[in-house]
């Protein structure tokens, strides 16, 4: 059996840096933007609040096809940019893909943009 998940982004000055508290760098900006790319198509939200709302937050890629009407390759690339932007964990059993919340990627994006 073959797990994969993504690691814990290393811990930084920039893990707790509000908008407001001081500018970006370019590095910190691109890392942003591809988290917030990632969750700014309505589908791939959608699946975000999927995984978060159903019970133990862990889902199977199989359960998440029908409520959004998406066919399962359509489903399978939305969850594989999430999971590689760092907002969703992704582990293999067997022939399924079990899905979970990468709690620390969207403290960091809350924390981002809280007021400072």
């Amino acid at each position: 059996m073959t797990t994969e998940q993504t690691l814990p982004a290393p811990a930084s000055a920039s893990c707790c840096t509000t908008l407001t508290a001081e500018p970006l760098d370019a590095t910190e900006a691109q890392e942003f933007a591809r988290t917030l790319k990632a969750l700014a198509d309505p589908t791939r939200l959608r699946l975000v609040s999927l995984v978060a709302a159903n019970n133990g937050s862990e889902t199977c890629a199989c359960d998440l096809i029908d409520p959004v009407g998406l066919g399962q390759p359509t489903v399978s690339h939305h969850l594989k940019i999430l999971v590689d932007a760092g907002v969703l964990h992704r582990e293999k059993r067997g022939v399924w893909s079990y899905y979970s919340l990468a709690a620390e990627t969207l403290e960091r994006i809350a924390t981002f943009l809280s007021p400072a």
